[in-house]
């Protein structure tokens, strides 16, 4: 539990620092930051596993705080969810619409490209 808390506290750190560094260079409604941030834990997690999967490269213990730890504190659905009421909330249907397809095929995009780009370890 340590290990994966430790990542965890880690993984949402850095998701805070990018959410305000992304938030105060957009001027944007759409919610840039959550997008952005869940597309990249997306990539990551496809990279981290797709690496433990070739055998003996990760101990068990990174695994479990670079996936667990590090990508469940770094990405967030509650989040997510949160900015897609917003903006049904805010009537902007077209927004919400974009933002929930492509947070979905573009995260499922990056898990896959994930797995690729750990092929080449």
């Amino acid at each position: 539990m340590l290990i994966a808390g430790l990542g965890g506290f880690i993984g949402t750190v850095l998701r805070f620092v990018l959410s305000r560094l992304i938030q105060t260079q957009s001027l944007s409604l759409f919610p840039w930051s959550t997008f952005l941030i869940n597309t990249a834990g997306c990539l990551l997690i496809g990279v981290f596993y797709g690496i433990s999967e070739k055998g003996n490269l990760m101990p068990a213990n990174l695994r479990l705080f670079l996936t667990v730890g590090l990508c469940g504190g770094f990405t967030t659905f509650s989040t997510f969810s949160n900015d897609a009421f917003l903006l049904i909330q805010d009537r902007e249907w077209l927004r919400v619409s974009l933002f929930a397809t492509l947070s979905f095929f573009l995260g499922l995009a990056a898990v896959y490209l994930g797995k690729i780009i750990s092929k080449l370890f």
